[in-house]
């Protein structure tokens, strides 16, 4: 758990990282970087998929609309606040000379947005029309 808190606090004091181990290449702290916006990017795209559902789908039953709107805007909330955390610990992994982290986030991301493509395929197929 103090590690946890300890990563959080680097996402709003990212200096204090180069108090750790060495200053790594500066290509893989570039790259970092790079992975870190594709997740924002992600994210982003996540979040404009719930609202795009939500806004331009009024003939869908209200539940359904919803409910995919919010698994969208779930995941892009997540999907946002493991990039930064990702980020960090890539960043001291790289300096502190371990390896680098790995997660089950981009498989659980994958499947609750396979599972709204999925749900968005039987509404185009099927409807699902609100009253």
């Amino acid at each position: 758990m103090k590690e946890f808190v300890q990563g959080v606090k680097l996402w709003f004091t990212p200096l204090r990282i180069r108090e750790e181990g060495d200053t790594p290449d500066y290509r893989f702290s570039l790259a970092n970087e790079r992975t870190f916006l594709a997740w924002i990017r992600t994210a982003l795209a996540l979040i404009g998929g719930g609202f795009a559902v939500d806004q331009f789908l009024p003939g869908l039953a209200w539940g359904v609309r919803v409910g995919l709107a919010l698994a969208l805007l779930a995941a892009g909330v997540f999907c946002s606040l493991r990039a930064v955390n990702h980020w960090v610990q890539c960043e001291r992994a790289m300096r502190r000379g371990e390896d680098l982290p790995v997660s089950r986030f981009p498989t659980l991301l994958s499947i609750a947005v396979a599972v709204v493509a999925v749900a968005m395929v039987v509404v185009v197929l099927f409807g699902w029309e609100g009253r």
